[in-house]
This record gives C-alpha cells, sequence and structure tokens, in this order.
C-alpha cells in the first residue's frame, strides 16, 4: 500500500512538472537539469527506484532559493529524494571529494534540460578509492547502529534492509570501477561481480534487492538474512582496507556525455 500510495503521487507531481518550474526560477542562469542514477536507465522501477535530479545553474541566489520552497517540497511529499543544486563552478570543482557519486553520474545520467558541463570534469582513481573504503567503514557503522535500533522488530529489519541496498550498490560499482572495469547495468550482475572480487556471499543481496523489487519476506527469515547480509559488508570493509588498484585500472575516469 505504501508503495502505490508513493507513485501515484509521483504521478501528481511529475518530472516534467519539475523540470518546468526549476526553468522559470532559475531562468538564464539554468545550465543543466539532470535525472541520474538507477532512474536513469532500463533499471528504473516506477514507484520503487529514487528518481534522483540535479541542477546545475551558473548563480544560486537566496531568492531562487526561497522561490523554489513549495516546489521543493512537493517533489518530497511525492516520495523523491531532494533535488541536488550546484553552481557551474562548484560542479566542475567537486569531483575531487565526489569521486564516487561523480563516477556514478558519469555512467548512468540523462540530461532533461541544457547540457551538463562535462569538460576538464574526471575523477583521479586515487580518490575513488579512499572514499569508496571512508563509505564502507561508514556504512557498515550505520548497518550496526541499525540492526541495534531495531533489536527484534522484523518489520524494522526489512525497512532497513530495503534503505540500505541502494547506497551499497553504488559502493559495489564503484569498486568496479577500481579495478578498472565497467559495471553492468543489471544489479544482479553487480552484485555477483563484487562477491566474487571480496568473497563474500553474494545470496543476502540478490534477495534484498528482490524486497525493495516488492517480493515478500518471512518474519522468520529476516534475523538471518539480516546477518548475512551485515557479515558481507564486514568482509567488504575488510577487502577494501587490503586492497591496492591493479595496474591495469586507469588513472582517472572521464564522464561519457549523453
Amino acid at each position: 500500500m505504501a508503495q502505490t500510495g508513493k507513485a501515484d503521487k509521483r504521478t501528481t507531481f511529475s518530472l516534467d512538472v519539475l523540470v518546468t518550474q526549476l526553468q522559470a526560477v532559475h531562468g538564464a542562469a539554468l545550465r543543466a537539469i539532470v535525472l541520474y542514477g538507477s532512474a536513469a536507465t532500463d533499471e528504473n522501477l516506477a514507484g520503487v527506484s529514487d528518481v534522483n535530479v540535479m541542477v546545475i545553474s551558473d548563480s544560486i541566489s537566496f531568492e531562487a532559493m526561497r522561490a523554489l520552497g513549495q516546489t521543493m517540497r512537493a517533489w518530497q511529499e511525492a516520495g523523491n529524494p531532494p533535488v541536488l543544486e550546484l553552481t557551474t563552478s562548484e560542479w566542475q570543482s567537486s569531483a575531487d571529494i565526489f569521486p564516487m557519486e561523480y563516477a556514478d553520474i558519469f555512467e548512468r545520467h540523462r540530461v532533461l534540460h541544457g547540457a551538463l558541463p562535462l569538460d576538464g570534469v574526471h575523477v583521479k582513481l586515487s580518490d575513488l578509492r579512499l572514499q569508496v573504503e571512508q563509505e564502507a567503514m561508514g556504512k557498515l557503522l550505520r548497518l550496526r547502529r541499525g540492526v541495534m535500533t531495531a533489536g527484534t522488530d522484523t518489520v524494522r529489519q526489512q525497512d532497513l534492509l530495503r534503505a540500505s541496498l541502494s547506497a551499497l550498490l553504488v559502493l559495489f560499482r564503484s569498486l568496479m570501477r577500481l579495478h578498472g572495469e565497467v559495471p553492468p547495468r543489471d544489479a544482479d550482475q553487480v552484485i555477483d561481480a563484487v562477491a566474487a572480487r571480496t568473497g563474500f556471499d553474494a545470496t543476502p543481496y540478490h534477495r534484498v534487492l528482490q524486497l525493495k523489487r516488492g517480493a515478500s519476506l518471512s518474519t522468520g527469515d529476516t534475523p538471518a538474512l539480516l546477518e548475512s547480509y551485515v557479515t558481507g559488508m564486514t568482509a567488504l570493509v575488510t577487502y577494501l582496507d587490503q586492497f591496492s588498484p591493479p595496474d591495469a585500472a586507469p588513472a582517472v575516469l572521464s564522464p561519457v556525455s549523453r
């Protein structure tokens, strides 16, 4: 029922409406509106996949932010993540501090308006390697906190599993890029590739992916699934702590314009 309501709300506040309102507020300063992540690919599942939108504008005035208040509230109330707003100069200079996010946008994005400024924007593999390890450890710590907060409540345990997977898949894709590989679009294939690299059991992650897609999971199976899921994350953190990119991996990752 919750997912159905989410999908219905998205219908009442469409991506086209969001783009139109962003254009009206930002005007001539607007450079690009970009859809990124799974919603920009054939992985998109209506009402399930996050609809991630990034805005690049030459300037973002306080007045423009205030003017977008109602639009942004309506967009988030429709079940969507907050819109990411960057100035053009911020976008062109921040790949070193957000290498995972940039690498993912490079490969999985669709321009809804304008043109994404890509000249001179690239990700250094050394920056990516550091962020991947840092993010993996941070997500493991948050998972542990989530397990303790959920306690024996299997509904909360399942919510924790569903909520954590999208971010973990970004990590998994980034690990493949550290090996000089282009991640497949299919999330199941990404899980298998990373599990083979790191030695953890892929099964819990496939099951959580199906859970996120709407499959049911019995309350009796939930604690064991969560335990094996956390065990896999622990193995990933250990692997990354000892990881050095292979010689064949590129020194930088460059965008592909779409």
